[in-house]
């Protein structure tokens, strides 16, 4: 199955959210369609994450992605579930001016009360529009993965190198360059493909063409 976008809209809570979740498919797509990246809070408050605003700017850079396609929210991290109402305006809002073909953002099986309740969110500011779960493994439960979409080693790689840009999240599992790759070749099998990235169906809007 061919799928495409005009303008792609990529959700993540935190900053290394999205590349985790997306971010070879974004390498794969960045010079092919228009691409919004849009991060709810910048962690910015935490004295211990001063740096990773700055991080996220270099590992997209790395993605294809340019700072001017790369947005911060205002909402505070862990404290999502008292924004909805906010949140979902800051979507609608996105919904008016994007324009959005396709969006990505957390998948149902997040337990983060963040990613949880942004992804409750968009599935209301986005009806009648796409939208893909993607998985950001120490926070998933329970995810596996019904699309998936090929990518290709050098996308993997990128992705690789993307994260590698983390200074601060160096030392953490989730950003161990094997366990990386192990994702994406297990989701390549699943596809059988050699490699792939994958996503749970929140929403397909579509029609079948002859």
């Amino acid at each position: 199955m061919n799928f495409s976008g005009k303008r792609v809209l990529f959700l993540g809570a935190h900053p290394d959210d999205i590349e985790i979740g997306c971010g070879a498919l974004i390498h794969h797509i960045a010079q092919k369609t228009e691409i919004l990246c849009v991060t709810l809070s910048d962690n910015q408050k935490n004295p211990d994450l001063q740096k990773v605003k700055g991080e996220h700017l270099q590992s997209m850079k790395v993605l294809g992605v340019p700072e001017e396609k790369i947005l911060f929210g205002s909402f505070s991290t862990r404290t999502f579930p008292n924004s909805r109402q906010e949140i979902l305006e800051y979507f609608l809002k996105l919904r008016k001016d994007f324009k959005p073909d396709l969006i990505f953002t957390h998948s149902k099986q997040d337990v983060h009360q963040d990613h949880n309740t942004m992804t409750d969110e968009a599935l209301r500011a986005f009806r009648g529009i796409t939208v893909l779960g993607f998985d950001v493994v120490r926070s998933s439960y329970g995810f596996f993965p019904h699309f998936l979409v090929e990518v290709t080693e050098e996308d993997v790689n990128k992705k690789i190198e993307a994260l590698s840009k983390y200074e601060t999240y160096k030392d953490r599992y989730y950003f161990n360059s094997e366990l990386t790759r192990s994702i994406m070749i297990r989701h390549g099998a699943l596809a059988e493909r050699p490699f792939a990235e994958g996503f749970d169906i929140l929403r397909i809007v579509g029609k079948f063409g002859e």
